[in-house]
């Protein structure tokens, strides 16, 4: 997208009567954060149009007025400005003295180009679909279960897949994006002294293994996921790929049974849905283990306080879509060990996912 283009600082005289004023070095009081929060919907949906209108895009490293902004996305101006400044209440983007706009880290994430984007993953949590959900969680919370079909009428990636076709690409690319950041903190992490095969199980599109296979040279890797999801395994592992003569890849379902033998397993953000598919793939990855074959369980905790307004709110949304729910440290542990695993240590992957050490037992 084309950006705007510098234009000369403005003088004394010309600094706009409505620039920016300080903002309050104090915390707000309780009922004006109540307040705050239950506008909650206008900051999601501000982050999400700046996102459709590919404002941050527009943006380039010189301060922009909201009019010569707006001539670039072809918006109107003053209703831009408004925009911009509710988002800079935030963090996203911050009016400089003069009444112009300049990024900042927040607004930098909403860049298509930027290498940490999460313009895909603000629109899938914003998008239509959501809208519709979010009121009807007090239900969720009555029930325990989801409320997805009762308000659309079928399931959550029926409706995805068969309704909303623009909402399961935006899907498909925020879960890649997401994937393809956390692989790397992953391979980063994971001492692989001593391994000479891995097993990705419930990999997605295979971005952790790849990244593994990219950074240990002598490294066998398979990736096993549900045939759909393979069928769109990273370039990497397939076809012609630069991994594919040391990747293996199995279509099957971890819950029924898993067909692989490798050093070390992973299972990276699927132990998401009920108890008992919870179960039987932990106590799968058991039988199929060779006794003190490494697993690797990674996961985002509601109970990590540095990310718990994060995942708390993932929490929530999972309750709402297929009635499944994130993990608190004790429960996975429970769950670990109820399955047969000996556990060790747990570590921190980056700021948001944990990964649990365990090993197959004699």
């Amino acid at each position: 997208m084309t950006t705007v283009s510098p234009t000369p600082a403005p003088t004394p005289a010309s600094t706009p009567v409505h620039a920016a004023l300080p903002h309050p070095v104090t915390p707000p009081q309780p009922a004006m954060q109540l307040r705050e929060l239950v506008f909650g919907a206008a900051r999601a949906a501000a982050v999400r149009a700046a996102a459709r209108l590919g404002i941050a895009d527009a943006l380039g490293e010189t301060p922009a007025t909201a009019q010569e902004l707006a001539a670039v996305v072809r918006v109107e101006p003053a209703p831009l400005r408004r925009l911009l400044r509710a988002l800079s209440c935030y963090g996203i983007f911050t009016e400089t003295p003069d009444g112009e706009f300049a990024h900042t880290e927040m607004s930098r994430l909403l860049r298509e180009d930027d290498p940490n984007s999460l313009r895909d993953i603000s629109l899938w949590c914003t998008e239509p679909w959501t809208w519709d959900v979010w009121p009807h969680l007090d239900d969720a919370v009555r029930t325990g279960r989801s409320v997805f079909a009762d308000v659309h009428g079928k399931g959550f990636f029926e409706y995805l897949h068969q309704d909303a076709h623009e909402s399961a690409q935006i899907f498909n690319r925020a879960m890649t994006t997401s994937s393809v950041q956390s692989a790397l903190d992953v391979a980063e992490l994971l001492d692989l002294t001593g391994v000479s095969s891995v097993a990705d199980i419930g990999g997605g599109q295979g971005h952790v293994l790849a990244s593994l296979l990219e950074k240990h040279p002598s490294l066998r890797g398979t990736l096993m996921d549900l045939p759909g999801v393979v069928a769109r395994a990273d370039a990497r592992l397939r076809d012609e790929g630069a991994l594919v003569e040391r990747t293996r890849i199995v279509a099957g379902d971890c819950r029924e049974a898993i067909p692989v033998q490798a050093d070390l397993y992973i299972i990276k953000n699927i132990l998401e849905w009920d108890d008992d598919s919870t179960r039987r793939t932990l106590r799968n990855i058991v039988a199929a283990g060779r006794p003190g074959a490494r697993v690797v369980i990674i996961e985002n905790l509601v109970d990590d306080t540095p990310s718990m307004r994060f995942t708390t709110a993932m929490d929530l949304l999972l309750l709402l879509n297929v009635g499944g729910a994130k993990h608190t440290r004790e429960s996975l542990v429970t769950r670990i060990s109820d399955a047969g695993l000996l556990i060790g240590e747990v570590v921190a992957v980056n700021a948001y996912l944990h990964a649990f050490e365990c090993v197959v037992p004699d």
